[in-house]
């Protein structure tokens, strides 16, 4: 029974489609869209750090509002989405450079006369103040995966996520707190990152020779 249960959690969840396509970016395309993102304004650059640096789904980044942000211990929470507890929140430390970038936003988000009150207020905007949605947000990554010239299947949101996922097992990051982060039910989920071929396997499999 637990083994069909991973075999179905596995087909679900891949990180090359049905043509071998790759659904991560690699290492070079990570450094690209970095550079690229660095180049957007704010609010833009703020959403795609965030992706980039937690791993964490679409929907979630749509969430985040000025109260989960902790600039002094560089955590960032997210109410994990795929959680049969809707109230499941899971904290992701991220590097200084973003919590300078968030801070900043938070600061442009939340009026002066209103900064010492706690009520979230939600992250991203877009027109007239609404709550960035989901195509919109979107496109903010697609725009900036074309300036770092990064096209195809892994050109997207999920395809931050993945890499994401690939890159933190190319650092060394254990499975069970990488699993941790990325908000997954099972660590049977996680483990498929330990599928990435190429140049990440070769970096992997290096350490033991070094």
């Amino acid at each position: 029974m637990l083994q069909n249960t991973t075999a179905s959690m596995n087909s679900r969840m891949r990180i090359y489609d049905e043509r071998n396509q790759r659904l991560y970016i690699n290492a070079p395309e990570r450094q690209r869209f970095l550079v690229a993102a660095n180049k957007a304004r704010l609010p833009v650059r703020a959403f795609c750090l965030t992706l980039l640096y937690t791993g964490c789904r679409l929907s979630e980044a749509l969430e985040l509002t000025t109260t989960s942000i902790d600039p002094a211990s560089d955590l960032l929470s997210f109410r994990t989405l795929k959680k049969r507890n809707r109230h499941h929140i899971r904290e992701v430390p991220i590097p200084p450079e973003l919590s300078v970038v968030l801070a900043s936003l938070k600061e442009l988000r939340v009026p002066m006369k209103e900064r010492e009150n706690f009520y979230p207020i939600p992250l991203w905007t877009y027109k007239q103040g609404q709550p960035l949605n989901r195509i919109t947000g979107y496109r903010w990554v697609k725009r900036v995966m074309d300036k770092a010239d990064i096209h195809g299947a892994q050109a997207s949101p999920k395809g931050l996520r993945h890499g994401y996922g690939v890159h933190a097992l190319r650092m060394g990051i254990p499975l069970n707190m990488l699993s941790k982060w990325m908000g997954h039910a099972s660590i049977a989920t996680t483990a498929i990152y330990g599928n990435a071929v190429g140049s990440e396997e070769l970096e992997i499999a290096g350490r033991m020779w070094g």
